[in-house]
């Protein structure tokens, strides 16, 4: 039952970052005016906001005017869902897998919203560093231990990022954001872990993208999504890397 739980709040929440995802780039507000066709503008009803299921039996039309609504947001919805699944498999019913599920999501929305716009929102930013905040405070209460350690992350993801946009402008500013949230959440040796893969990962993307000419060598590519993949493996198994990596030597 826990698992079917963790499912359904996966696909509600997934569905809410469809609106993130759509409206922040536009400086649009999340909350109003509420979910609409964006053709028609008739205004959803509860059965149309079904996550996965509604996108179904609509077969993917406004129930209204019959424009083709993406696919994006069932995709998304299950998205978040899986990666809900992820975090609690990993960490079972804990606080940390209430606190990883909200940076699950958070990376989802960043990755999506640079992708599509190459923009990073300065609302993914704050909300990031809020919530981070909540629970290194409720770390540090319960523990009695300062959390000093995702501190040090945050400033080491900040500075290396801040150092790669000045020096070289392979980046883009709005990474050093997504850098310093990265580390806040996972710590010195989370962030260590989330550069290196996304690094190689971009690497590997941008080879991909030359080689299908879908970019030339000056175009802007974003990196966003890729240290939010490479957040998401540090998330799951930073720590088993690590030691692996540690025990090398």
């Amino acid at each position: 039952m826990e698992l079917v739980f963790i499912i359904i709040v996966g696909l509600c929440i997934g569905s809410f970052l469809n609106v993130c995802i759509y409206r922040l780039p536009k400086n649009e507000s999340i909350s109003f005016p509420p979910s609409h066709c964006q053709s028609c503008g008739y205004k959803l009803k509860v059965k149309d906001l079904v996550p996965v299921f509604s996108y179904i039996f609509l077969k993917g039309k406004c129930r209204n005017c019959g424009e083709k609504i993406s696919i994006q947001y069932p995709i998304i919805e299950l998205t978040n869902a899986l990666l809900y699944v992820c975090v609690y498999l990993r960490y079972g019913l804990t606080i940390e897998t209430i606190k990883y599920s909200i940076f699950a999501s958070l990376l989802l929305v960043i990755c999506m919203i640079d992708f599509k716009t190459t923009l990073v929102c300065i609302e993914t930013t704050i909300f990031g560093i809020i919530i981070s905040i909540i629970f290194m405070g409720y770390s540090w209460y319960s523990t009695k231990t300062f959390p000093l350690d995702n501190i040090l992350g945050g400033a080491i993801g900040f500075l290396i990022i801040w150092l790669i946009v000045k020096l070289t402008a392979g980046m883009g500013e709005g990474d050093i954001d997504i850098a310093l949230v990265c580390g806040l959440f996972l710590g010195k040796k989370g962030i260590a872990i989330t550069l290196f893969f996304g690094v190689i990962l971009g690497g590997i993307a941008g080879i991909i993208f030359l080689i299908g000419r879908k970019k030339g060598k000056k175009d802007e590519m974003a990196f966003g999504p890729y240290l939010a993949m490479g957040a998401f493996i540090a998330l799951m198994w930073g720590e088993r890397i690590f030691n692996w990596y540690i025990s090398g030597f």
